[in-house]
């Protein structure tokens, strides 16, 4: 096998080559450059929108004295409850509820009802529980940003953590943000939720609780025997407030029992945005999969630490980030100029060379045929 050895000229080339290709890549890691990602503007206004919402919410708690727990809700949102209440129908995790406090989440519901390709005026379905009351404020911003028409049918029970005062449910957050003028919008009916949608699971007196909550709060009552009447009797609702216009989208939020069908379902049904749904033998065709069903865009908010993972915001925060703080905004990304100038100066410094060598090569191979040719006489 034949070895070629190179030249002290060549490798005094390609140490120079390498440290600019050295010196290149550093630029371009180092020259990257803020660039804010579509709907900025929106997300922005959303998420101011969210912060609002739950300032006037604490204030209006700390009017009526009462006690936030700062190691349950370090935060002091006042929009985390407690562990257990006659209301409690679900387990839920703290972790997962004071992610969720974040205003910024508003900019992710931003972002999925724009990939949705939703337009200003558009009809959207809602469906929200007690359990993430910082998420429902979330949607709630979002939607009046973006000039939506929402009809909105919540499910009262709570999770653990969530909005389980049985005297502060959601509807009553809901209703002292609508009376402030803070949102426009409100629920239009609600059920008890928990099992079979009529609380399955609690007392007779937290069903009572949740009961007076909706009347308090002068909604229609969703009180049907069965769950499949229950689903049906949220779909004529959303069909008699639509009118003569279209559902464009379907946003749920939590884990209602109306929304996902059955327990068995949740595994099967992905997590934020969908316009398809795998076709699956569910056992209680929820409202997700019937909406998915009719090609209505579906939004489904549950998974609350996957979601924030995905679009760059932090778990469990302390504090609370402020709105248009996170990649959900702004990310880091290469510049376009400075790193395609950087490939054009490697480009034109790897072709000179090439060239020069080449050309050196090329005048040292005519020397050694000119000494062939030209031998020294023989004395």
């Amino acid at each position: 096998m034949q070895v070629y050895n190179l030249s002290a000229g060549s490798k005094t080339v390609l140490s120079v080559l390498a440290l600019l290709a050295l010196m290149a890549f550093l630029a371009v890691e180092y020259g990257k450059e803020d660039v804010k990602l579509k709907y900025y503007d929106q997300k922005i206004e959303a998420s101011k929108l969210a912060k609002e919402a739950t300032d006037y919410l604490k204030d209006f708690r700390m009017q009526k004295s009462v006690f936030i727990d700062v190691v349950n809700d370090p935060n002091e949102t006042a929009l985390i409850g407690q562990d257990i209440t006659p209301i409690t129908t679900d387990r839920g995790y703290i972790e997962a509820k004071l992610t969720t406090t974040n205003p910024n989440f508003a900019a992710v519901v931003v972002d999925m009802i724009k990939e949705a390709e939703l337009e200003k005026n558009d009809v959207v379905a809602v469906a929200f529980t007690g359990s993430f009351p910082g998420l429902n404020i979330a949607v709630h911003s979002a939607l009046q940003t973006l000039k939506l028409k929402p009809i909105i049918i919540t499910s009262v029970g709570a999770s653990n953590w969530g909005a389980n005062d049985p005297y502060y449910t959601w509807l009553d957050m809901e209703r002292v943000l609508f009376k402030a003028g803070v949102f426009k919008n409100k629920s239009v009916a609600a059920s008890i939720g928990g099992g079979l949608d009529k609380g399955r699971g609690l007392s007779p007196e937290g069903r009572q609780l949740i009961v007076d909550a909706i009347e308090r709060n002068k909604v229609e009552f969703i009180n049907e025997e069965h769950l499949e009447s229950s689903i049906q009797k949220r779909i004529e609702l959303y069909n008699q407030y639509r009118k003569k216009d279209k559902i464009k989208a379907f946003i749920n939020v939590g884990g209602g029992i109306s929304s996902i069908g059955s327990v068995e379902n949740a595994q099967f049904i992905p997590n934020g945005l969908y316009k398809t749904l795998p076709m699956k033998n569910f056992p209680v065709r929820g409202l997700l999969i019937q909406m998915a069903e009719k090609n209505i865009p579906v939004i489904h908010l549950l998974n609350v630490n996957q979601l924030a993972l995905e679009y760059g915001l932090p778990t469990n925060p302390t504090p609370l980030p402020r709105p248009g703080e996170g990649e959900i905004f702004i990310q880091k990304r290469y510049s376009v100029l400075l790193t395609a100038g950087v490939t054009f100066f490697l480009v034109i410094a790897i072709a000179f060379v090439f060239f020069m060598e080449r050309k050196r090569h090329q005048l040292g191979t005519e020397e050694v045929k000119g000494f062939q040719t030209n031998p020294e006489p023989e004395l």
